[in-house]
Parts: C-alpha cells; sequence; structure tokens
C-alpha cells in the first residue's frame, strides 16, 4: 500500500498539513446525516474552502443512484482532476466516495476520514472500493488508494454497540488469520477494552501487511477474506429484506462461524479451536436466525462472490488459529451444511 495512514489523535493535523501542502484546485467533503451532524463539526476549522455533498446513510444506499448524486454535484461545482474527495463516514460511505472519485474524470484524489470501527480497521485501508448492484454486496468497484487515511479513535465516542459490534467482527477475523496469540490475549476481554487505539493500530497493520504483499487480490490477499464468501451471501440476502437489515460484522460472525465449521470438516481445524471460535463470536454476537426455507437461496449467493473461478466456489479456510489457507473449493451443498449447521448452535 502507498497511502499514508495517520491513527490517533494526531489524525485531524495531519489532515490539515496535507490540505496546506498540496495545491487542491477544489475540494469537496462527502458526508451522510450521521457524520455530517456528529464528526463534520470537528473537521470543519481545519479544513479549507470546500463545498459539503450530503448523501443518506445504510448499506441500502450504496448504490449507482447514489453515485450519480455525487457525480452531479462534483460537475456542478465544476471539479477537474486536480481537485480532492474527502470521505467522512463509515465503510459505506468510503467505499462509495473512493467509487466516485476513481471514475469520476477517469480519477480525481480522495481521502479517507472514517468514522465507524468497521471502516477504521478494513474499509478505508487497502485500496478497495465499490458498490452493490443487482443485490450484490460490492458487486462493481475498483482497486484504487486513498491519498491518505486519517483515524481518529475519537470518532467512535459517536456510536453506538450494535455499530461498535460490527467493526470488532472485522478485528476478530485479522486476529483468527494471522495473529493466535492475540486472539488468546483478547478472547477473555472482549469489548472491554481500554484501549481501542492500540487495537486499531495493530489490526490495520495485519491488513496493510497483507495487501502490501499482494495489492490486487491474486494471493494471499485472498486470507482477508474468511468468513465473507457465506458472510456475504447472508449479508447480500438481507439487503432484499425490508426491515432484517444485517450490519457488515454480524452477517461476517455468521460466516465466520460457518467457514471454521468447514474447515473443520475439511480436517484443517481442530474441533476444540472451534469451539473457542464460536464461545467468542456468540458472547459478543446474537445468533442470526437463518430461515430453513432460506438456505438454498442464501447459498445461491456464493455463486457470485467475486474469488469464484468459474463455477467453483473458492473459499479462505483456517489451517489452525492464526493461519488461514485460501482459494480452498467448496461445493454448494456444503454451505447449505455449513449454515445448518449454524442453525443448530
Amino acid at each position: 500500500m502507498t497511502e499514508e495512514i495517520f491513527i490517533g489523535p494526531e489524525a485531524l493535523p495531519q489532515l490539515e498539513h496535507l490540505l496546506q501542502s498540496r495545491a487542491f484546485q477544489k475540494i469537496v467533503v462527502l458526508v451522510d446525516e450521521n457524520t455530517h451532524r456528529h464528526c463534520y463539526p470537528l473537521l470543519k476549522p481545519i479544513l479549507p474552502p470546500h463545498h459539503l455533498v450530503h448523501i443518506k446513510s445504510g448499506e441500502e444506499n450504496k448504490t449507482l443512484a447514489t453515485c450519480e448524486h455525487v457525480w452531479r454535484e462534483l460537475t456542478e461545482q465544476g471539479l477537474d482532476r486536480w481537485s480532492l474527495l474527502v470521505n467522512v463516514g463509515g465503510g459505506v460511505l468510503t467505499d462509495l466516495g473512493g467509487f466516485c472519485a476513481s471514475l469520476y474524470k477517469r480519477g480525481i484524489r480522495f481521502v479517507n476520514v472514517p468514522t465507524t470501527l468497521l471502516s477504521q480497521v478494513d474499509a478505508s485501508v487497502g485500496g478497495k472500493t465499490g458498490i452493490d448492484f443487482m443485490g450484490f454486496k460490492n458487486h462493481l468497484g475498483v482497486f484504487q488508494e486513498p491519498l491518505a487515511v486519517l483515524v481518529n479513535p475519537d470518532f467512535l465516542q459517536t456510536l453506538d454497540m450494535r455499530q461498535m459490534k460490527s467493526g470488532y467482527a472485522e478485528i476478530i477475523k485479522h486476529w483468527l488469520i494471522l495473529d493466535a496469540a492475540k486472539f488468546q490475549e483478547q478472547r477473555y476481554i472482549g469489548l472491554f477494552t481500554e484501549d481501542w487505539t492500540d487495537l486499531i493500530r495493530h489490526s490495520i497493520e495485519i491488513k496493510s501487511r497483507v495487501v502490501t504483499a499482494d495489492p490486487l487480490e491474486s494471493g494471499l490477499r485472498k486470507i482477508l477474506n474468511f468468513g465473507h464468501t457465506i458472510g456475504h451471501a447472508v449479508e447480500s440476502f438481507y439487503l432484499e429484506k425490508p426491515g432484517l437489515l444485517l450490519l457488515h460484522g454480524e452477517a461476517i460472525s455468521v460466516g465466520m462461524v460457518c467457514e471454521a465449521w468447514l474447515s473443520v470438516q475439511r480436517g484443517l481445524l481442530t474441533a476444540e479451536e472451534l469451539e473457542q471460535i464460536e464461545t467468542f463470536i456468540f458472547s459478543i454476537y446474537e445468533k442470526v436466525k437463518l430461515p430453513a426455507g432460506d438456505l438454498e437461496a442464501i447459498s445461491q449467493l456464493c455463486l457470485h462472490d467475486k474469488k469464484n473461478d468459474g463455477a467453483t466456489i473458492n473459499c479462505t479456510l483456517l489451517q489452525r488459529i492464526g493461519e488461514a489457507v485460501y482459494d480452498q473449493p467448496i461445493t454448494l451443498s456444503e454451505v447449505q451444511s455449513a449454515l445448518r449447521y449454524y442453525q443448530t448452535l
């Protein structure tokens, strides 16, 4: 990764320095109704003259229609290729904002100011941008690194516990694929941690190490998808269910349990390790109710996973806690079996 990442109280002063040290033709700040109210006031004093663009929060608004609104505003404001887009928000906003910046006039620079735990440890880092399309999660997107990522843990004070848990799922994933010692240490602490800055920095370091080695996801970076083959299918399914929307981390908690179970079935993970993972995850996340009649429809969504090779569903499994293996082919039958297993817990 080539983007600069600043974490902690120095993040916002670094944004001020960045804007002062470069000559941007125009600056647009992208916010939703929540970040406009709670986060933008902290940024406004350090920003040079700029234009605000508002979008609606929520995964259901991560669409082409929202992109058209953003592109129209950028066009009406006369942004050229020497302009800057500052994305202030969670994973939905930074994913969509990065996507809009990457396509506008074949690409303008953008900065991410992630305001949720999920976006701070995952979505805003690593150069993936994208939107949902036809009910499929992140179906359209490009790899484009932000100019900088500015992570201020103070923004977490604006979140409710459900949003904190959603982001925490990605932290757990990072431990499960690359840091067994941290998993064993933290599974007795969980959300009662006193130092989010340390956890955020550690999680970003894990992701940065992987992305630097494989920026375009041709190999190693696929380990970051543990829990996401089945988790994204569950999340996509509930995108189409009004009133039953799952947050990303809630769906990934389902995916991690299912894919850990599949790892045991393949003789990779031990039953004892699976029990540790399940106990930890269910100490934080409520069980998601998956109606038996929907399991086939959910499993079918795995056929659209971006890691697939033709009709082969490629999954990331655990060889042991702290070590993942990617490009593991699984069948629709195995996905349904894993979902049925989850139902029994």
